[in-house]
């Protein structure tokens, strides 16, 4: 072989092999681009949430039936009860909104079973003489008696959620549940939180599940008392038939918790829940008060429709023994595992009011913290809360400072931000008062009357400045025709609404806060996976 050729096989074959390394590299990378394309297997998919429009719905609400009296001990969750006295009442008002054009929805209020009581309009009544804003008109119940519990629905129309509210109102001047109380028909909901019950010697509460749907519901509770989370044998796995109720004397789960907040769970179908709460101290009634679910925890709470009294007649009526739940107070419940520092205001007609105790508390995890409001000018209050840690909130109103005279007791359930078209039933009789609360700046809050005869009245406006809690007189009449109840909205800052009732001669008192603004067709994520 040639001395040259020798020399330059070698480098052919280094050559080659440089491009055998090529070639293998190249085919790998096109084997990784190939890979990037082919379909992966299908448990390690990654499919991004889309929104997914939902028809609006039918507006439900659940009103609870009447309170009464528990017979024999109070231990057991299936209750027998007796007639509550001679001379109590229960009636149940509502309005449902027409859409623009004065056509009303098919609505009507029925058992919860199903068995029509009262229908309110037919589907797609025609149009009538509208009056109110955007020429709207209702259809209403003023006044319908009821012995058990009920239920207002109201067609979707015209591809939106209807406008539509009620309200259960119970009275009795005799018995040991002498007093007011007034509870919404609720939405019915799968998850719910209801603070202010008790159960210490003389305060009985009575949890009420109801089940308006066709669904089976399994209800699960958690109870918070002032030491921490309640372990309560019997608290899980509570069946509440279709169309039925379900009745849980709260006593027998935790005896003795002088503040109580239930949060309520349901798996299937969704319930709407109440607490009756009652006081009986001694001989001497101490109020009746349906107890409604208020907003979940969140680092910040309102409660307006706080009637407070005077500070010296409450001190001296709560130094009896046995009478410190005779004054007014707030309940903080922490269900997380942090403490919250929380801001207390209160805000009355001339603005923000310090409380004695100082405005900053700390509220345990776990557990429930009572707040005493004793000590303000007597008024009527917007209670603002809020720390940097979520939890729920409520705020125990009493009336009476007389002893041996029965007095009464209500809890305002913290509240949502006021909207646009909220219906607001207003019950027959007694003093009823639209509370309004505005917190930092000012808000404008227009109301206008529903009147028995199906009208809406033209709206009255009430500017209110931040900071400052504003009352307004509901008339018994506009034009002859009974009030029913009204259409609220509001603008500019953050403001809340509640109704508080009392009765003409009597320590009686009930606050009930605004339902939110029916809406229409909602946006909801998606997602799918494996």
């Amino acid at each position: 072989m040639h001395k040259d050729a020798a020399r330059r096989t070698p480098r052919k074959q280094m050559l080659a092999g440089m491009v055998s390394a090529v070639a293998i590299v190249a085919a790998a990378g096109a084997g990784l681009a190939a890979s990037s394309v082919v379909p992966q297997p299908v448990g390690s998919r990654s499919i991004p949430a889309v929104l997914a429009a939902v028809p609006a719905g039918a507006s439900t609400g659940v009103c609870p039936g009447p309170a009464r009296l528990l017979e024999g001990t109070e231990a057991g969750t299936d209750p027998q009860f007796s007639p509550e006295s001679a001379t109590a009442k229960s009636a149940v008002t509502g309005a449902v909104l027409s859409v623009p054009g004065g056509v009303l929805p098919g609505s009507r209020l029925a058992a919860l079973d199903g068995t029509p009581a009262v229908e309110i309009a037919k589907d797609g009544s025609q149009p009538g003489q509208g009056t109110g804003p955007q020429d709207l008109t209702a259809g209403v119940i003023a006044g319908h008696s009821v012995d058990d519990a009920t239920f207002l629905s109201a067609d979707a129309q015209a591809g939106q959620k209807p406008s539509a509210a009620g309200l259960m109102r119970f009275t009795a001047t005799d018995g040991d549940l002498q007093g007011s109380a007034a509870a919404n028909c609720q939405p019915p909901a799968n998850d719910l939180w209801l603070s202010g019950a008790s159960t210490t010697v003389g305060r009985t509460s009575l949890l009420v599940l109801s089940n308006a749907s066709s669904t089976p519901a399994t209800v699960s509770l958690e109870l918070f008392g002032s030491k921490g989370q309640i372990q309560a044998p019997g608290s899980r796995g509570l069946l509440v038939a279709p169309g039925g109720t379900r009745s849980i004397v709260l006593a027998g789960l935790a005896p003795g918790e002088a503040q109580l907040t239930v949060h309520v769970r349901s798996a299937g179908g969704p319930v709407a829940a109440a607490i009756q709460q009652s006081v009986l101290r001694g001989l001497t009634p101490g109020g009746v008060d349906f107890i409604a679910p208020g907003a979940a925890p969140a680092a910040r709470q309102v409660m307006t429709g706080v009637d407070i009294q005077d500070a010296g007649a409450i001190s001296a009526f709560t130094g009896n023994s046995g009478f410190k739940d005779a004054g007014p107070a707030l309940d903080i419940t922490v269900p997380g595992p942090s403490d919250a520092v929380v801001e207390v205001k209160l805000f009355g007609r001339d603005g923000q009011k310090a409380l004695p105790g100082g405005g900053v508390v700390t509220a345990k995890a776990g557990a429930v913290t009572e707040i005493s409001l004793a000590g303000v000018p007597a008024g009527h209050y917007t209670v603002s809360t809020s720390s940097d840690v979520s939890f729920v909130a409520a705020t125990r109103i009493t009336r009476g400072v007389t002893n041996g005279k029965a007095s009464d007791v209500a809890w305002a359930a913290s509240g949502v931000r006021l909207g646009s078209q909220h219906v607001v039933p207003v019950p027959q009789g007694g003093d009823r008062t639209l509370v309004f609360g505005v917190l930092e700046n000012r808000a404008t809050v227009s109301y206008a009357a529903i009147t028995a005869d199906g009208k809406i009245r033209a709206a009255a406006t009430a500017d209110v400045a931040g900071g400052t809690t504003t009352s307004i007189k509901v008339p018994e009449k506009v034009d002859e025709s009974v009030v029913v109840a009204y259409v609220v909205s509001a603008s500019g800052d953050a403001a809340y609404g509640a109704l508080l009732l009392q009765q003409d001669g009597r320590d009686d008192i009930s606050t009930v806060a605004f339902t939110p603004a029916a809406s229409g067709q909602e946006k909801v994520p998606v997602s799918l996976g494996y």
